[in-house]
């Protein structure tokens, strides 16, 4: 039993990084700059995954429900589980909830977007006219 334990650690650390991974930080950037940043990876991508961990779980699950909302994702897929953060004040490692949300492209995604980059340049014409 101690190999599948220790066969499942050494998993979680060799995973390599996913390009169309967001891990999101609810304290360093602002809420649509991932809205936006998720929207970037799927245009790139098919699907984006969007994690965090603790607090941040909020900040994700938000973000997740307005690309949602806006019809330009659906849901694949959502993971949870509790990962063990070391923290140096203390001598053994905390556990901290983490969530993972596999986004993808609705249909009318690249529809939508499109739509969205001609009202920008509309109103870019219009404040210059």
């Amino acid at each position: 039993m101690e190999e599948v334990t220790e066969g499942v650690n050494n998993l979680a650390i060799t995973e390599p990084h996913k390009k169309n991974r967001i891990q999101v930080s609810n304290t360093k950037k602002p809420l649509f700059f991932y809205v936006n940043l998720a929207k970037r990876y799927m245009q790139q991508h098919e699907e984006v995954e969007l994690s965090a961990l603790g607090m941040a779980i909020a900040t994700v699950v938000t973000v997740a429900e307005i690309l949602k909302n806006n019809g330009l994702a659906v849901e694949k897929k959502i993971m949870t589980s509790t990962v063990d953060v070391k923290d140096d004040s203390r001598s053994r490692p905390i556990q901290k909830a983490k969530i993972e949300i596999v986004l993808g492209k609705t249909e009318k995604f690249d529809e939508l977007m499109a739509a969205a980059e001609e009202e920008r340049e509309a109103a870019k014409a219009e404040e210059q006219s």
